[in-house]
C-alpha cells in the first residue's frame, strides 16, 4: 500500500469512523491504532466566532457570498454559476436533473450507516428550502445483514465539480442525534477516493457519546480524507471553529473554495476560516453529498432519543440554496 503520512495522535479525530465504514468503535480505534497511516489532524481549532451574523436574509446571484475584506476573487478574474450545481429550490419539486436522491445508481451503493437507512422519500421541498426529514421508520428494515431503525437520506448532484470552483449552501440543522452535512466525494479509483467535508455537525449530543463529542452540535467542521482502498491507507486532515450559536438555531452559509490541488479554503457566514493543504494532490472531479445520516460515535439513544421524539420541525435539515461557482477572465 502507499503510505502518505505518519501517525498523529489527535485522540478526539483519531476514534472518528470515516464515513461509510461500518466497523464498531472498538474495532475501528485498534484499527488505525495499528495502522501506518491514519486520521491526521491539521491545524489547531481556529478562534471562536463571537459574532453572530444574520445570515437568513443573505441573497445573492452573481458570485460567492464574501463579507467586506473577505472577497478572495483573484484580480482580472469574475465568478460565473455553475448552474448544473446550483438550485434555489424554488420549484415544487426536486429537480432530479441535477440531484440524485436513490442512494444506489450512478456508481453509488451507500445506503446509510446502520441504524440510520437514505431514503429518496424523506426528500422534499417545502417553502422554497431543499428539506430532509428524519425520524424512527414505521418497521425495522434488515438490509444484509444490519438492522436499520431510523430514516434519513442523501442527496448527491448529478455531475461533478472541479478543482478551483467555489461551493456554498446556506443550510439550518436538525436537531437530534443526527448529521446536516455539506461535503464532495469522488467516485472510485484505487488509487484514490476522496472526501471534502465542507461541513459536518449533528443537532444533538448523544447523551451516550464520549466527551470528545462534546460541542459537535455547536461547530463548524471540515475535512479532507483519503478514503481507503485496497492501493492505499486512510488519510485524513480536519480543522474546526465554533460558532457562536449551535448549528439547529438559524442558517449559516458554509462554504470552501477548492482553490487548488493543494489548498481548500473555508469560508463560514462570508468570513474566511481556515485552510487545509493536502498531502496528496486533491484533483478528481467530485460529486455534492448532502447526507443526513446517524453515528455511532454520536449513537442514537435506545428510545430513539430526539429522533423519535422531537417536534417536526426539529427533525428536518434545511437547505435554502447551493451555489456553486468558477472563475472566469473578466470580461
Amino acid at each position: 500500500m502507499k503510505k502518505y503520512t505518519k501517525l498523529t495522535w489527535n485522540i478526539p479525530f483519531l476514534t472518528k469512523l470515516w464515513r461509510g465504514r461500518n466497523f464498531s468503535f472498538a474495532t475501528s480505534f485498534v484499527l488505525m491504532a495499528t495502522c501506518s497511516v491514519a486520521c491526521t489532524s491539521a491545524a489547531d481549532e481556529g478562534p471562536e466566532i463571537t459574532e453572530d451574523y444574520d445570515s437568513a436574509h443573505l441573497t445573492l446571484a452573481t458570485g460567492p457570498y464574501f463579507l467586506p475584506g473577505e472577497d478572495i476573487t483573484p484580480a482580472g478574474k469574475s465568478w460565473a454559476k455553475v448552474e448544473n450545481m446550483s438550485d434555489e429550490f424554488d420549484a415544487a419539486t426536486i429537480n432530479t436533473s441535477k440531484w440524485q436522491l436513490d442512494p444506489v445508481g450512478n456508481g453509488w451503493n451507500w445506503i446509510g450507516r446502520p441504524p440510520g437507512l437514505f431514503q429518496p422519500e424523506n426528500v422534499s421541498i417545502e417553502n422554497g428550502k431543499m428539506t430532509i426529514t428524519v425520524g424512527e421508520l414505521d418497521q425495522p428494515q434488515t438490509i444484509n445483514g444490519n438492522e436499520f431503525l431510523y430514516k434519513g437520506a442523501i442527496v448527491r448532484s448529478i455531475n461533478p465539480g472541479q478543482v478551483g470552483w467555489y461551493y456554498e449552501t446556506k443550510m439550518k440543522a436538525n436537531k437530534t442525534e443526527m448529521s446536516s452535512t455539506f461535503w464532495l466525494m469522488t467516485k472510485y479509483d484505487c488509487e484514490k477516493k476522496l472526501e471534502l467535508d465542507i461541513q459536518e455537525c449533528v443537532g444533538v449530543v448523544s447523551p451516550q457519546a464520549a466527551t470528545w463529542v462534546n460541542g459537535w452540535d455547536k461547530i463548524f467542521h471540515s475535512n479532507c480524507i483519503h478514503r481507503q482502498t485496497t492501493c492505499v491507507d486512510h488519510y485524513q486532515l480536519q480543522n474546526s471553529i465554533k460558532p457562536f450559536t449551535e448549528n439547529h438555531q438559524r442558517y449559516f452559509v458554509y462554504a470552501a473554495w477548492w482553490k487548488s490541488k493543494d489548498e481548500v479554503q473555508f469560508f463560514l457566514d462570508g468570513k474566511y476560516a481556515y485552510s487545509i493543504h493536502p498531502e496528496v494532490d486533491w484533483d478528481m472531479p467530485a460529486y455534492l453529498q448532502m447526507a443526513i445520516e446517524t453515528y455511532d460515535w454520536n449513537p442514537v439513544p435506545a428510545d430513539g432519543g430526539a429522533v423519535a421524539s422531537a417536534p417536526l420541525a426539529e427533525r428536518k435539515t434545511q437547505y435554502e440554496w447551493i451555489r456553486t461557482w468558477k472563475l472566469e477572465p473578466t470580461q
